[in-house]
């Protein structure tokens, strides 16, 4: 199974890694602590974070959900999108179509 997807896929990266980033702990996921993260400087965090929005699309491509640091991503197929969920309170809801 694969994304499927009619929206530009640099904008739908935007969008996973801004939800990302509002993920604690999010940076687990590069086996990090958060002494480590805070040591990098804002240019490699930015890549760290489209990396994974990036390893993440590709890995909903074939399973639906997956754990991003204390939070989790899930892909809708029947509503195209992926919700991100940062917490009970915070859900990010990405359209996959335009």
């Amino acid at each position: 199974m694969a994304i499927s997807y009619t929206r530009e896929y640099d904008h739908i990266l935007n969008d996973l890694s801004h939800a990302i980033e509002t993920i604690p702990n999010f940076y687990e996921a590069f086996e990090m602590e958060a002494d480590d993260w805070k040591e990098l400087g804002k240019e490699e965090r930015e890549i760290c974070i489209r990396t994974l929005a990036d390893d993440l699309f590709y890995m909903l491509g074939s399973e639906t959900n997956a754990e991003v640091g204390l939070g989790s991503a899930e892909y809708d197929s029947a509503h195209a999108v992926i919700k991100v969920t940062a917490n009970a309170q915070l859900v990010h809801v990405i359209c996959l179509r335009e």
